[in-house]
């Protein structure tokens, strides 16, 4: 889809392509389809088998790919080829790529264990153009997202090891973005009904939403 000067393709479960000026910018690459535009960057919310796919980022990358992520995929990525630029993500951390600010945010479960604080989790704000995009990472509502100003906001819907579709409205009615998406379903955990139902949720809230179809 086309947002202002953005292009959005999503890849799957947590997976996105933003496209700027022909920049490539991907989050969380995994079960690709398409293998056609190379990375410029890559930004990996942590190293879980369902965000971090070696072998889908060794089909994307090209000389001069630069990864962000945190210190946990050193050492995966690090294998994955040589002169390959890598960039731990702590949350507070700011990094610029090319003109492209990331911000890397907490995130973490608050009720229950499978992403806890202060282990290195992050998601990521990115301010690319005049487009500010938050993409959640597996976090539960968190206190850090009160004071999130962005024009749209990527929140996993499928519950047990994330938000639930009745918790990311929640989540969305907080950080009140221009568009909310869904994410996080219909590959581990999760369906399409959780994405329809919290798109259905945000707009009775006054909040723009959309499911995106898998382009990648």
């Amino acid at each position: 889809m086309e947002y202002k000067n953005l292009n959005i393709k999503y890849g799957g479960h947590d997976g996105f392509l933003f496209v700027y000026n022909g920049i490539n910018i991907y989050i969380d690459p995994i079960k690709l389809n398409d293998f056609s535009e190379k990375a410029d960057l890559i930004l990996i919310t942590h190293g879980h088998h369902d965000h971090l796919s070696v072998e889908d980022v060794k089909k994307i990358i090209k000389p001069g790919t630069n990864i962000i992520g945190p210190a946990e995929i050193l050492s995966q990525t690090r294998q994955i080829k040589d002169g390959i630029d890598f960039e731990i993500a702590e949350p507070g951390k700011v990094i610029d790529f090319n003109g492209i600010q990331i911000v890397c945010v907490a995130s973490y479960n608050t009720n229950k264990p499978f992403h806890p604080k202060d282990e290195g989790y992050v998601g990521y704000v990115i301010d690319i153009g005049d487009v500010k995009i938050y993409h959640s990472g597996d976090s539960d509502i968190i206190p850090e997202m009160n004071s999130l100003r962005v024009d749209i906001a990527m929140l996993p819907v499928s519950g047990k090891f994330t938000m639930d579709f009745h918790e990311a409205i929640m989540a969305a009615e907080i950080i009140k973005p221009d568009l909310a998406i869904p994410m996080h379903y219909g590959v581990i955990i999760g369906s399409v009904n959780d994405a329809e139902r919290f798109v259905e949720g945000c707009k009775e809230k006054g909040i723009n939403a959309v499911v995106l179809e898998k382009e990648i």
